[in-house]
Formats: structure tokens, C-alpha cells, sequence
């Protein structure tokens, strides 16, 4: 008999473990091993049963057991302790309140997902566990921030594999009072409710969850509440649950009410509005259709006026390297919900001009969100070096005129939160030998610190877990309730183990081990030096394909020949993935180069002293060192898709059987030396660099800092600077089509030029209209190539206006010394100049001396 209702009953807790409530009710337990153990040592058992929530625990351990931990004093002193430990972390000054000169005083992060624990299925993938962690090392930085994302009553969905190896999907709901989320009421008490006017006289609502990640509130606004109808009341059911309008509705709540809803909370909370917007993929794009809507009707800008104002905020991150990964709606049906009143004071056809694929090749009858995310932000970026650059050429038609290089989109390269995924047992080991289990000051190089027998065990200790945790899985996961004889030899902690485990869309490639079977075989079940392999991974639900790869790899797992050596492990999820980066001796990662924006299930391996085996893709393009890992070439010249993947699937099975077999079975006293070497090689220097604190900082000093000064700036004297800013480029938009380079001349340079002569530059600007200071004429040079092309590291020289030329043309010069040897070449362009854009390039408008 099934319930028609579901939810929590709490227990009452004594006075000696009421600060219980308050370390279950803040998410920090889940990075801090300290927490963690408090809680799990309530009731080991119940804890594993309970999916390891503690606000969860405290609503199924029963009112004898709490009292009787009340009684028990050593218990009381640790409950005690933790409190105090987390008033310090939330109170106490941290790196970003010693941070000198101006800062952003309040942050609003927006993302459709967020993967901070397992238990709170909020996350479909690597978009959600990145935003995650960003939350959790904003906490740890205290970076003023705030997210913004959705709660999704059955979150994202459990899988299963049935004995046909097709994934099945479920969707149990959740309670969020059982997961220790708190709602936003008003000061009467009353829960805060946002609400949003559709077309069809329709209202969706939504109320507003707080989830205390460290010193960081996640605001998830549900539509789950008395005041929607049934339809609205759907809207937040299921993470990408639906196409279409469905879709759309989740992100107008995300961006229209997320920004509703830091209105709310903030005022609640006595705190700033934000200063600074960040964006994280295009979901959430309509929030700066909303701030735009807010200027217009309540400070009186233009349309203008409001756009220059919210682009100077707002930070737009780009995750997705193909076209196909981006959202984009009928241009008609935007157009019903943008004219529906939804937006006050917003004219429709240029709200939409911002999300239209206006150029050569685009679709204009479509709306995409990416496109609007890049118009709404003056501050944009990849998630890697790679991806920033393929992210140039990718949306670099919406700069005409632009040199790929110069698209302004910059990188900041994603990072993992170490206390999250690093094991409690190499947590352990790193505060015995340091003091604290951080790992980006740390030299795991120095064997009189930690020595090898101790690293290499505590790393088979971590792969025995694993073993274990597998055959458990496994074993649940046989659907006659049997388990068949087999899966208690599953894996073997003492062989060389290879994970790889992630979403499975078809550019990932899931099976491009299987390309070869036989030869796969052999690797798995060599006598004396075998290989194994764990694998997890979700298709999306609709994905067909994916499910396809997904059952291929599952039925060659049921082989007899090879069962033992390879298994896939159903349900990939952050509980899943806290066993198996750890467990893993290799991690494997084949994607097709490059696609693949940034990827950090590796970083999260490595910093558990896993070694990398990578197509050099995403972040593995730039760190990789040679001694981290190994690199599967790229066979970029193949000539269709099946010669490109026989080529690096050979190459894989290469790297395996002659580079990693070999190290890993060479041993000195049982440990293996060598092996351990590279292992400590990546620990100390992708740990330096893989964090999210470290991905934090440069947020906040090279995107958000900047950002925030310019909406101060632009805000200023009743938005005095938006105005000018406004206006300045309206003047140059409407009068650049007449501007033009109408002469260059050069001098002092002879036929044959050496390093120390003077090149004397006079270009003539007919500027119509345009004053002098509305531009910059510059001398571009440098080292040309065979088609004399500037180099792309090549130099800007800023020429200085001079007297009108005889025919009305202003005439720009300089005086350049040459330091360049080699082949030489320049050219002159002439572009706007305002104090108040990012990039040069900003406006797209760029004139070159033919």
C-alpha cells in the first residue's frame, strides 16, 4: 500500500545536543571528516542505511537513542567541540576579508544544478559537482556569495540495469525537511513566495528553500506549493525532465525568480543586493533580462542605459564546446512569454535581438541562451585553455571583424574542493605529516615526510574499498536476490585498476575500449599481469544512444571470460565517485578532442594519487607534464570517425600493455617504486593547481572584482557613467560604417631594417563625426609567418592623434623602435575606446587599413 504523503518527523533533542540541529542543517559535514564521524558514530549501521545525511539521522535514529547519547558525557563533548569549530569557520576572517582594495560585497551565483552531496540529488553531471564545489571553496575563501539554482522534487533520477543491460530510470521524491533545508520566511513568519506572470493568464510561483553550505545560503526555488495549479506545480519535478516549454519555464524561475529571490533574502537577511551576477552556463540568462526590467522601471533607464548597466556585472561562464550542448527556444515562443508582462517596462523585440542567431549560417527563428548569456555579460569565460579557445572560434561570429585570438572570452580553468573528494584515510596521512589535510602546499615528494611503504599503503587501502564497495553493489544490484558465486571474487585489490566513470553522451565515447575486444580480453586476463577496469556513468533519459553504449558495455561485462576483471557499477553518483577516484590506480579519459570543455573527475583522481590516461582535452591539454600520467594521441588527420577511433583505441591498448603494465607490476620490497614516484609527482603538482580555491581566487580577482568596479562605476550619480556609456556606443554603432583608414605612410625604415631602427608610423582616420577620443588607432607588429600573417602573441602600439589632415581625415602617428628580428610585418586598425569597456574588441567593431 503505497502513502500518499511522505515526510520527516523530527526528534526532540535535549539541551546538551541541541547544537546538533545546527551542524546537521549546514552542509559543511560533508567536507569535514571531523562532522562526518560525529554524526556517523550515532549508529555505523543506520548511518550507511540512511544515506549518510545527518538530518536524516537525526529523524531516523529513534528519541531512546538521542537520550541516551545525552547522557553520554564524552559524546556531549564532542558535540560541543563541533559547534564551536563551526562558529569559528563562520565567523572568522578568511582570504577573501584580507584581500586589499575594492571587492564585490555580494556575489549571486546561478546554476540550473549543484552537486554538494549525494544525498541531495540536485546534480545530473560535471556542470552540477563544479558548482558545488565552487560554493563549498567560496565558503572556505569567505567570498561573499550567494547561489541561486532550483530544487527538483525527484532531483535527478537512480538507475538501475536490468539483465537485458538497458538502464532503467527512477525518480523517488524527496522531503527537503529530511534533508536539513530550511524555508525563507518573512519577518510574520509566513514562507516567502515568488511569483511570475505568464502568458495566458497563468502565474507560476515558486517558494524559496536555504540550504547552508559553510558560510555560503543556497536559495532553490520549488514550485511545489499550494498556490500553483497542478501544470505549475510540475514545473520543478525533475532535473531536465522535459523539452520545450517545460524547459523554458525552469529557466525564467531560475533567472527571473533567482533574481526575485536574492531580493528576498537579502532584505531578510539585512544584507547588499549583489554587485556582481555570475552566470553559470546560459539557464540561467533571463536574470539579466530581469535586472534590465528592474533599472528600466524603478531608476528610469532606457533600454540602453539598462543593458550597459547589467553587462558591466554580470560574469558569463561557458561550459559546452558544441553547439548541440547549448538551449535554445522557438524564437515565437520566447516572443509569447517575453510579451506577457513578465519583464515591466522591457521592449520585446530587443530583448529577443539579444538571444537571435543574427549572423551568416545562425538561425534567426531560433533564441539561443548562450548567445544571450554572451550579450548580457561583459565578462565571459571557458573552463580551460582549450576550451577558452575553442569557445573563441565557436561564438567568435558575434565579434565581425575579430581576430579568433581577440574574441573577448577568456579561461579559468575548472578545480575540485580537495577536503570533498580527497579519502578520510589520505586526509588522515596529510594531517599527520602537515597539520591539515589541505593539499596545495604540500611536498608529497619528500619520502622522509611520508615514506613509500606508508603512501603505498594507505593507496591499496583505499582500492580495497572499492573492491569491497563493488562486489556490495553489484550483489544488490542482481535482480533474483541470489547472489551467484562469482561476485565474491569480484576485482582484485592487488591488480592494476583503471576507472572511468562520467555522463555518456557518444562524444565521451563510453566503449572506445571495447573497439578491440580480443586484445582488451588479453589485457583484462593476462595471467601474471592483469589489468581491471571499473566503469559507472548515466545516460540522459532521453538518450538513446547513450543507453546503447551504456548496454554494450554491460553485456561485455557479463562475459564469463572476462567477468571479474571488468563490471559496471549502476547508480553513478557523488557516493559512488567518493569510492571510486580514491580506489583507482589509473584514470581513463577518451574523449573526442575537443569536445570535452574541461573535465574533473580526473583532477578529483590525482589528488587522491591516481595517475592520469587522457586524450589531451580539456584541462589534461594544459597539465599535462609527462610525469602525471600518459597522453593518448589525438589522430586528428584520420579521415572519417571509425579510422579515428581504431587509431587511438590502438594507441590506448599500446599506452596499457608496454607503458602502465610494466610500472605497476615492477616492485623493490612489494611497493612499486617507480610508479609511486609519478604518484607523488601528481599529489604535489596538480594539487597545486587542480583546487576550486584556487579556481575561487581567480574568479574573484580576474572576473569578479573587475566586475564589481564596474558596476560601482556605472552606477554612480544616479547611473551617470551607464548613461555615457550608453550613449557612447550608440553614437559609434551608428556612425562606424563611415569610418575608415584612408591612408598609411611610413618612414625611416630602410630596405633592409636591423634591431634598433625607428619606424615612423602617420595613418589618416576619417573619423565622420567620431571625435578623437572615441578611438584608438593602433600599430599592430610583430613576427609574421609564411602568409604574412602577424603571430598571434604580436604587439599593440597606440598611434596619437595629431592635426586634421587637408581633406578633413585626423591624422594618428608614432614612433616605434624595432626590438623584433626575423620577419617583420604591421598594419594599422582604428577601434572605439571607452574606459568603461573590457576588451578592445568589445563592440565587435574593428576597421584595418586595406
Amino acid at each position: 500500500m503505497k502513502a500518499i504523503r511522505t515526510f520527516t518527523v523530527r526528534p526532540v533533542l535535549a539541551e546538551s545536543l541541541a547544537p546538533l540541529d545546527r551542524l546537521a542543517s549546514n552542509w559543511r559535514w560533508s567536507w569535514s571528516r571531523a562532522t562526518h564521524a560525529l554524526f556517523a558514530s550515532m549508529d555505523p549501521a543506520l548511518w550507511g542505511e540512511i544515506g549518510a545525511n545527518p538530518a536524516r539521522m537525526l529523524g531516523a535514529l529513534g528519541q531512546e537513542r538521542l537520550d541516551e547519547l545525552a547522557r553520554d558525557d564524552e559524546f556531549v563533548a564532542r558535540v560541543r567541540e563541533e559547534d564551536e569549530r563551526l562558529t569559528a569557520y563562520l565567523d572568522g576572517d578568511r582570504w577573501f576579508q584580507q584581500l586589499e582594495g575594492d571587492k564585490p560585497v555580494h556575489i549571486a551565483y546561478f546554476s540550473p544544478e549543484f552537486g554538494v552531496d549525494g544525498s541531495l540529488p540536485q546534480y545530473s553531471g560535471g556542470l552540477g559537482i563544479l558548482a558545488g564545489d565552487h560554493l563549498k571553496s567560496a565558503s572556505d575563501l569567505g567570498v561573499p556569495l550567494t547561489g541561486v539554482g532550483l530544487f527538483y522534487r525527484a532531483g535527478y533520477f537512480r538507475q538501475s540495469i536490468g539483465d537485458d543491460g538497458w538502464q532503467r530510470e527512477s525518480y523517488p521524491l524527496l522531503d527537503p525537511y529530511g534533508l536539513g533545508l530550511t524555508l525563507l520566511r518573512n519577518r510574520e513568519g509566513a514562507p516567502v513566495e515568488i511569483a511570475l506572470d505568464l502568458p495566458g493568464d497563468r502565474r507560476l510561483h515558486a517558494r524559496v528553500w536555504v540550504a547552508d553550505i559553510g558560510r555560503i545560503p543556497l536559495l532553490l526555488l520549488d514550485s511545489e506549493t499550494p498556490s500553483n495549479t497542478d501544470e505549475m506545480r510540475r514545473v520543478t519535478d525533475r532535473l531536465y525532465g522535459g523539452g520545450g516549454e517545460h524547459r523554458l519555464l525552469q529557466e525564467l524561475l531560475l533567472g527571473v525568480g533567482g533574481v526575485r529571490a536574492v531580493r528576498a533574502w537579502s532584505e531578510l537577511n539585512g544584507r547588499p543586493t549583489p554587485d556582481v551576477y555570475h552566470t553559470n552556463e546560459g539557464h540561467a540568462g533571463f536574470q539579466g533580462l530581469e535586472r534590465m526590467s528592474e533599472l528600466i522601471t524603478n531608476n528610469g533607464l532606457s533600454f540602453d542605459e539598462a543593458l550597459a548597466q547589467v553587462r558591466a556585472g554580470t560574469v558569463f561562464t561557458t561550459h559546452t564546446p558544441v553547439p548541440a550542448g547549448i538551449d535554445r527556444f522557438p524564437r515565437d515562443l520566447i516572443a509569447d512569454f517575453l510579451s506577457s508582462g513578465l519583464f515591466q517596462g522591457l521592449d520585446a523585440g530587443r530583448a529577443i535581438s539579444l538571444g537571435l542567431e543574427t549572423w551568416e549560417g545562425g538561425d534567426q527563428g531560433v533564441f539561443n541562451m548562450a548567445v544571450l548569456g554572451l550579450h548580457l555579460g561583459q565578462h565571459a569565460n571557458g573552463v580551460s585553455v582549450l576550451h577558452g579557445e575553442v569557445s573563441r572560434g565557436m561564438f567568435g561570429m558575434l565579434w565581425p571583424g575579430v581576430d579568433t585570438d581577440e574574441v573577448p572570452i577568456t579561461s579559468i580553468t575548472n578545480g575540485v574542493h580537495a577536503p570533498t573528494w580527497v579519502h578520510p584515510a589520505l586526509k588522515a596521512v596529510s594531517e599527520r605529516a602537515w597539520g591539515d589535510a589541505h593539499t596545495d602546499t604540500h611536498d608529497w615528494t619528500d619520502r622522509a615526510v611520508v615514506t613509500d611503504a606508508e603512501l603505498w599503503g594507505v593507496r591499496q587501502q583505499m582500492k580495497g574499498e572499492l573492491v569491497a564497495e563493488a562486489r556490495r553493489r553489484v550483489a544488490a544490484s542482481v535482480s533474483n536476490g541470489h547472489t551467484p558465486s562469482w561476485v565474491e571474487d569480484l576485482l582484485d585489490p592487488e591488480v592494476l585498476t583503471i576507472g572511468f566513470a562520467r555522463r555518456v553522451p557518444t562524444y565521451k565515447r563510453l566503449t572506445l575500449m571495447l573497439r578491440d575486444p580480443e586484445r582488451l580480453t588479453r589485457l583484462l586476463t593476462d595471467p601474471e599481469r592483469p589489468v581491471q577496469i571499473v566503469i559507472g556513468g548515466k545516460s540522459h533519459p532521453a538518450d538513446d544512444s547513450g543507453k546503447i553504449l551504456i548496454q554494450q558495455l554491460v553485456r561485455f561485462s557479463r562475459d564469463p571470460k572476462v567477468r571479474g576483471r571488468i563490471v559496471f557499477l549502476p547508480d553513478y553518483d557523488i557516493t559512488l565517485a567518493k569510492d571510486l577516484y580514491p580506489g583507482c590506480d589509473v584514470w581513463l579519459n577518451n574523449p573526442l578532442r575537443p569536445l570535452e570543455a574541461c573535465g574533473t573527475s580526473g583532477m578529483k583522481a590525482a589528488l587522491n594519487g591516481a595517475l592520469n590516461l587522457s586524450i589531451l582535452d580539456g584541462w589534461w591539454d594544459e597539465w599535462y607534464d609527462g610525469e602525471n600520467g600518459w597522453a593518448i594521441p589525438t589522430a586528428d588527420t584520420a579521415s572519417n570517425d571509425e579510422e579515428r577511433d581504431d587509431a587511438e583505441a590502438a594507441a590506448l591498448y599500446d599506452l596499457i600493455e608496454h607503458q602502465l603494465v610494466p610500472r605497476f607490476y615492477e616492485r623493490e620490497g612489494g611497493i612499486p617504486l617507480r610508479w609511486l614516484e609519478m604518484v607523488r609527482h601528481t599529489m604535489t603538482e596538480l594539487g597545486k593547481k587542480a583546487t576550486s580555491d584556487r579556481m575561487v581566487r581567480d574568479y574573484v580577482q580576474r572576473l569578479y572584482v573587475p566586475a564589481a568596479a564596474h558596476d560601482v562605476a556605472l552606477r554612480a550619480n544616479e547611473f551617470f557613467e551607464a548613461r555615457t556609456v550608453a550613449a557612447f556606443v550608440s553614437r559609434v554603432r551608428e556612425a562606424w560604417g563611415r569610418v575608415s583608414i584612408a591612408s598609411v605612410d611610413s618612414s625611416g625604415i630602410p630596405a633592409q631594417a636591423q634591431a634598433g631602427d625607428t619606424l615612423e608610423v602617420r595613418a589618416d582616420v576619417r573619423l565622420d563625426g567620431l571625435s578623437p577620443d572615441d578611438v584608438a588607432v593602433e600599430l599592430l607588429y610583430g613576427a609574421t609567418n609564411e602568409d604574412d600573417a602577424l603571430a598571434r602573441d604580436h604587439s599593440v602600439y597606440r598611434l596619437s592623434p595629431g592635426a586634421s589632415a587637408a581633406d578633413g581625415a585626423t591624422v594618428f602617428s608614432g614612433t616605434l623602435p624595432l626590438g623584433v628580428t626575423g620577419t617583420f610585418g604591421y598594419t594599422v586598425r582604428v577601434r572605439p575606446a571607452h574606459p568603461q569597456l573590457v576588451s578592445p574588441v568589445e563592440l565587435g567593431l574593428v576597421t584595418y587599413a586595406s
